[in-house]
């Protein structure tokens, strides 16, 4: 079996359907490690990438004014159970275009991985672009992710990114998003994470409202159990007339788990408005004692609520 077919066998393992990456409909990029197995550019989205002295680097381009149909799907990952991947990743989206990118991030194995994304993406004016992004990691919590990326959002720009990583352990992750929104442009990030064991988790997000009557929303969803840790620093500034932001963090907490939340806002004009609220508790005992009263045992209806948390 080829290196391909087992990256998208594992693909399928994981949820999706895997012939999508043979539909020439389809735009896609595909990487083990630092091998491009696969990639496909379609009218009006362009998908080049390359294999470097220290990784990929890749680029996505959509020209002006074209909304791509299908979502764009990128498939990352480390079959093995030892090995890096550092991926550079450049994207544009060009004036008045749109499109949805889907990334399968696929560590199976992993017992010494790490995975190291930086990326820049340029959102043009009227631009929109929805990102959603699962993890998944395996049993054996022997990976590093460290994911970066530097946003800008044009005039009248959308952005919308969904991490999710809820299956497996999540061994040590450590998010960095930076934003910056311009004039009426709208920004939403949104983190879900299920950590156990002793699971390291670190996310830091932060929008920066630059442009008039700019939008952002950072909402993070975490549950740790056992002896896992999760730090959770949203920030938002709010730096022209009629921006409005807002922080939300909510973390669920059991057994030995620690967790920590840093909402940090900051106005620098005075018709901007910026709010946030963190909380971090156990499960909610009404909610637990409504469920066992329908016939859960004190485990499934735990497993409930979290569950509800991370949608």
């Amino acid at each position: 079996m080829s290196e391909l077919e087992e990256l998208m066998k594992a693909f399928g393992e994981a949820g999706p359907d895997k012939g999508i990456f043979a539909n020439k409909e389809i735009a896609h990029l595909v990487a083990s490690g630092h091998k491009v197995l696969s990639m496909r550019g379609i009218d009006g989205l362009e998908v080049s990438a390359k294999e470097t002295l220290t990784g990929i680097s890749a680029q996505v381009t959509v020209k002006e004014g074209v909304k791509i149909k299908n979502p764009v799907h990128m498939c990352f990952g480390i079959l093995h159970k030892k090995g890096t991947q550092k991926i550079k990743m450049d994207v544009r989206l060009e004036r008045n275009a749109s499109a949805h990118f889907i990334a399968h991030c696929i560590f199976p194995k992993a017992e010494k991985v790490k995975h190291i994304m930086d990326a820049v993406v340029e959102i043009g004016e009227g631009a929109e672009m929805r990102y959603s992004e699962t993890h998944y990691h395996g049993f054996y919590g022997g990976i590093e992710v460290i994911p970066k990326a530097v946003v800008k959002v044009g005039k009248n720009g959308r952005y919308f990114t969904d991490f999710t990583l809820t299956s497996g352990r999540v061994g040590k992750l450590e998010i960095d998003y930076t934003v910056d929104a311009g004039e009426n442009a709208v920004a939403e990030l949104i983190a879900r994470v299920f950590g156990h064991a002793n699971d390291e988790i670190k996310i830091k997000e932060k929008v920066v409202l630059s442009g008039e009557n700019s939008k952002g929303l950072i909402k993070t969803r975490v549950a740790i159990e056992d002896e896992a840790t999760a730090e959770i620093t949203g920030i938002t500034e709010g730096n022209a007339a009629g921006a409005r932001g807002h922080v939300d963090c909510m973390e669920i907490v059991k057994d030995k788990a620690v967790a920590k939340a840093i909402p940090i806002v900051n106005v620098t004009n005075s018709l901007a408005k910026v709010t946030h609220e963190a909380a971090i508790g156990s499960v909610d005992k009404r909610q637990l004692e409504t469920l066992m009263a329908h016939g859960l045992t004190p485990e499934e209806a735990v497993d409930v609520i979290v569950k509800g948390i991370l949608r």
